[in-house]
């Protein structure tokens, strides 16, 4: 178990790391060579330029302006600079909103963990239950509720304490609540106008014997919505040609490798081996082989291509309807369309970059069946990981590793690596295991069947938080206080063992000081050093870049990891409101992780990070969910902790917490979630009225023409600019198609394949 010299051994370590990590970034990001890695935002925007385009050749590449690194440490000012009105302009709502979920922390944390450390941590400290107990513990647990006697009056304190914190956390969501739904209808009111203002996607559109999906789908719009229907774009399941083309830009990107290394060295002509990534097979000629390649994929990538456009098998039974006005769209999106809640579903069509375009071809009636898989396969998941998780208890215990590994022992007997090893390790060796995780859950939500990124990342997101929860916190908690308490379980009575897990559970807040240091200190200096990119970049830029476009495709930058970062906040709120009342020596390490990491992803957001879609905060409530669900996990956690503790008459008054706060979310649900998920009706019509009175002549029709089309279609410059659309004409205006059906007044009509006379009428104008 750690001690207060292993914390500060390892805060030390941690401390000068992320000092070595901002100081290399404060140098290479001076640097000319490097000036696309780390502004890459506004080169994309076209609004800087390399900073030296002239001169000597050095000065190319290594900035020799002396003044220049005295300033080496503005960018922390520069990045609190820009105010929020201008960064959501620049970033968009969805960044804005993000980063306010740190200042959440900080305002939830700062007063609490003043409150703490001026009430709990002296009531803690001056009571001596640990001295002559057999239970396995260190300085820093004096600070801890388990120092504190057997049913003493004293946790009366610890109760205040919850209420304190209860009250002040939903006072602090109910405020950001507020003030996150206005700069989302704020922002959706100044918005331009984008394509998915007057799209809904359509889904399990029914089969129909008489017309094909695309004029079914017209007809059942002109009948239905004969005022605002405007034009709509049928799916195609185009994977496998979306397969065939990626895969062809990736041999174009050898093959112009492979022909920059032969203009550099005109007098040998490269090779390559045919085999498994170039190590095996027959040696060939590198750019013969590449340029025979791509010719045998971009024949097979026309034959498919022909097949997608000609086949009717592969048109999916889903489309894109646009509409005359956001007010059409916002009544068809969110009303149901048939009798049969089952057909013709509408919803809000996601914006044109956010699309998923692979699961759009999924059958809609076997969503359920993936779900159901999908929550199968992360039960055991969960489960299987209790393993690496326990072995990371393992390396906080010295006499499990010195038992497993005797030749060991005197090493590890150490100071420093004693230090080392309990304050350092565990935490490192956390974060080694949860790498992978995010691509596992990430897999996992494509395999359900959602259609846009950022449904994709709220899902993931949600599967990490609930994966941390499991694994984490509570796996962490049960299996590293029974590795060090087992000696103390074996040799007392079973009565006494509930009394012994009070005792501690309160102590593994070590560990999770170490996690906090390694991850949310030494993690996010590592994020603005950026030493991947940093590297790939120059890779790209010395092999493949030829043209200012792949030079940008080279620089990049990607967006936030929301499905991974998000739920690494949360475990945060997680931790801070559990041991708040329980051990409040956490606390400053988490208020040292919200306000460096609020700086850092400030910056990383305005000079860095080029968002790949914005849904409008629409995660928002998801985040308000998540740290309510911590809210009341530490409620219930403190009630069970008292009652191990003998002071059972807590229990009917802190019962009332956990009612009061889920009536709070209740609220806050009710109250200004809608905002989140519906569109008012109100503020359609008046953006409508507006950009009537503004644009009479606007071509919406063109405006819309091709945004929903499936990027494989679309004409490329590298390409041919053959594209699918211009040759069949979906482009060009619609002509109004005549229902097949043998229907006057009446729809939907039986096939005439039915044989049945059965209609149902829709009556005449009077």
């Amino acid at each position: 178990m750690a001690t207060l010299s292993d914390i500060g051994v390892s805060a030390a370590f941690n401390v000068l790391t992320a000092l070595a990590f901002l100081l290399a970034f404060a140098f290479l990001r001076l640097q000319p060579i490097n000036d696309r890695v780390y502004f890459p935002k506004w080169y994309l925007r076209g609004m800087r330029d390399d900073p030296i385009t002239s001169g000597a050749a050095v000065q190319k590449f290594v900035n020799l302006d002396a003044r220049s690194y005295l300033k080496f440490l503005n960018w922390m000012p520069a990045a609190l600079k820009m105010p929020q009105d201008e960064l959501i302009n620049h970033a968009g709502l969805d960044s804005v909103v993000y980063l306010r979920i740190y200042l959440i922390g900080l305002k939830i944390f700062v007063p609490i963990t003043v409150l703490a450390f001026a009430v709990l941590v002296p009531v803690n400290w001056t009571n001596n239950a640990l001295e002559g107990t057999t239970v396995v513990h260190s300085n820093i647990d004096n600070l801890s509720i388990s120092n504190v006697p057997y049913g003493s009056k004293r946790f009366i304190a610890h109760m205040a304490m919850a209420y304190a914190i209860t009250f002040w956390t939903c006072y602090v969501l109910l405020k950001e609540y507020q003030i996150i739904a206005k700069l989302r209808l704020r922002f959706l009111a100044s918005e331009k106008r984008r394509p998915d203002q007057f799209t809904v996607l359509v889904r399990n559109i029914p089969q129909d014997p008489d017309e094909s999906i695309s004029e079914l789908t017209e007809h059942f719009f002109l009948v239905n919505h004969p005022d605002h229907y405007l034009r709509h774009q049928v799916v195609y399941n185009a994977n496998k040609l979306s397969d065939l083309v990626e895969k062809k830009k990736k041999m174009q990107n050898w093959l112009d490798y492979y022909r920059l290394k032969f203009e550099r060295n005109p007098s040998e002509r490269p090779t390559t081996k045919t085999g498994f990534l170039g190590c095996f097979g027959s040696k060939v000629d590198a750019i013969d082989y590449y340029k025979s390649e791509i010719e045998k994929i971009g024949k097979e990538e026309a034959e498919e291509r022909k097949k997608v456009m000609k086949d009717p098998k592969s048109v999916v039974p889903a489309a894109f309807v646009s509409f005359r006005s956001r007010w059409g769209a916002a009544v068809c999106a969110q009303t149901q369309q048939t009798s049969n809640p089952t057909v013709w579903l509408t919803e809000w069509a996601p914006e044109p970059r956010d699309v998923y375009w692979n699961n759009l071809s999924i059958p809609f009636v076997s969503l359920t069946v993936r779900r159901l898989i999908i929550a199968v396969a992360f039960f055991f998941l969960n489960f299987f990981y209790v393993i690496p998780i326990a072995f990371v208890q393992s390396l906080a215990n010295l006499e499990g590793i010195e038992k497993a590994l005797p030749f060991l022992k005197p090493l590890v007997e150490l100071p420093l690596i004693k230090s080392f090893i309990q304050g350092f390790l565990p935490g490192i060796a956390l974060k080694i295991f949860l790498i992978v995780l995010p691509m596992i859950l990430m897999f996992m939500s494509k395999f359900e069947g959602l259609i846009s990124h950022s449904s994709l990342e709220r899902r993931s997101a949600s599967k990490y938080y609930i994966f941390l929860f499991f694994n984490v916190f509570l796996g962490s908690v049960i299996t590293g206080s029974a590795l060090e308490q087992l000696k103390t379980y074996i040799h007392t009575s079973a009565n006494e063992i509930p009394k012994i897990i009070g005792m501690s559970i309160p102590m593994k807040a070590t560990f999770f000081i170490t996690y906090v240091m390694v991850d949310g200190w030494t993690g996010i200096a590592g994020e603005i050093l950026r030493v991947k990119p940093l590297i790939f970049y120059h890779i790209k830029n010395f092999f493949l870049v030829k043209t200012e476009k792949d030079r940008e495709e080279a620089m990049d930058p990607g967006s936030i990891c929301f499905d991974s970062c998000e739920p690494r906040i949360q475990l945060y709120f997680l931790l801070g409101l559990v041991y708040a009342a329980v051990t409040p020596f956490l606390l400053p390490f988490i208020l040292v992780f919200f306000g460096f990491a609020y700086v850092v992803y400030r910056h990383q957001i305005i000079n860095v990070y080029n968002q790949q879609y914005e849904s409008g905060a629409q995660f928002w409530p998801s985040v308000h969910g998540r740290i309510i669900t911590a809210l009341i996990i530490s409620q219930l956690l403190l009630l069970g902790l008292l009652s191990t503790k003998g002071f059972e008459e807590s229990t009917p008054v802190l019962l009332v917490l956990p009612v009061l706060t889920f009536w709070f979310f209740k609220y806050c649900k009710n109250r200004y979630e809608p905002a989140f998920v519906r569109n008012p009706l109100q503020e359609a019509m008046r953006k409508d009225t507006l950009e009537r009175a503004r644009e009479p002549n606007f071509d919406l029709k063109t405006y819309l023409a091709g945004s929903y089309l499936h990027p494989v279609f679309k004409a490329s410059d590298d390409d041919d600019k053959y594209s699918a659309v211009d040759d069949d004409g979906w482009m060009d205006e619609e002509v109004i198609v005549p229902t097949k059906r043998h229907s006057r007044r009446t729809t939907p009509a039986q096939s005439k394949y039915d044989g049945s006379d059965g209609l149902s009428s829709v009556p005449e104008k009077s």
